[in-house]
């Protein structure tokens, strides 16, 4: 079972005294597509994410986008490049920018100001479940101007990570298509969230298609958001087959915590993964582990 280094490509960190994460918040839903994110309602820095990576001990992190703050986009980069200043992570952003608006690149310029700037993730996942929104336009990889935002990531040499639900990986594949020299780094494997057959035949047709695009990767993280009740034996056909589809040079593991504290400790979650992975070369485990997460978000 693999033993080595781990990065851990995919988790929060927040202080709710900012204002920034009015989703905890001021506007705070009963329910979630993850459950009920009261537990989540408390600031989470840095010693708590190392508490609850005891046992796991990433040598490196990536902090992805929480922020609701579309008034000064690039604040939680500021903030987390002094945290990596005072704790030593995270050691790669990928932060928020409005693809849609006219400001987009005076936003991307301002992000790629901070050296541990990596990406931009704007979250496009909408569901016709309400509870499970986070976005309220069904098409919007396929509006004009969002697109035009979309297109200033190679500029900046800035990956994008996508956030959806499986009946959009369709759109993702066009996008994917459409822009084949951007990175596009998948969040939560295609978030699987309908666990019915038509709902898991929809997320492998679409995941199965969306790997013939070269320039899409997938973090494997969370799958217990939309599988409350996991098993080692529920998550291993859903991480088997995304790394049959996408190959291991482009699957990387990581935790999403504290989101996925919800349902499992981490220490639990990435047992889970070296256990399914076990069979795996060395060297295709510590890719999965470690490798990846240094290529594609550059944290070598």
């Amino acid at each position: 079972m693999y033993d080595g280094d781990i990065i851990d490509p995919h988790h929060h960190l927040w202080d709710l005294s900012t204002g920034w994460y009015p989703w905890l918040t001021t506007d705070r839903p009963k329910e979630m597509v993850f459950g009920d994110p009261a537990p989540l309602a408390r600031d989470y820095l840095p010693p708590d994410y190392r508490a609850d990576m005891v046992g796991v001990n990433p040598v490196k992190t990536v902090h992805i986008q929480g922020s609701g703050n579309r008034d000064d986009p690039v604040a939680e980069t500021r903030w987390l490049q002094g945290l990596n200043k005072d704790h030593g992570m995270p050691n790669g952003i990928v932060g928020f920018a409005p693809l849609d608006q006219p400001e987009a690149e005076a936003v991307l310029a301002a992000q790629c100001e901070h050296p541990l700037m990596r990406g931009i993730r704007y979250i496009v996942a909408w569901h016709s479940d309400a509870r499970f929104n986070f976005n309220e336009r069904d098409d919007l990889m396929r509006d004009a101007a969002w697109r035009t935002g979309f297109a200033l990531l190679g500029k900046y040499s800035l990956s994008f990570d996508l956030m959806l639900f499986p009946s959009q990986l369709g759109d993702a594949l066009d996008l994917a298509t459409a822009f084949p020299a951007t990175q596009i780094i998948l969040n939560h494997t295609g978030s699987p969230v309908d666990r019915d057959v038509a709902g898991m035949a929809r997320w492998r047709d679409g995941m199965r298609a969306l790997a013939a695009a070269p320039n899409v990767a997938v973090k494997i993280s969370d799958l217990c958001a939309y599988d409350h009740d996991w098993t080692v034996d529920s998550f291993r056909p859903i991480i088997l087959d995304t790394i049959e589809w996408f190959g291991v040079p482009r699957c990387m593991f990581a935790s999403d915590l504290p989101v996925v504290a919800l349902h499992g400790g981490a220490a639990q979650i990435y047992a889970a993964f070296k256990e399914i992975v076990g069979a795996f070369s060395a060297d295709e485990q510590r890719a999965l582990f470690h490798d990846n997460a240094v290529k594609y978000y550059r944290l070598d």
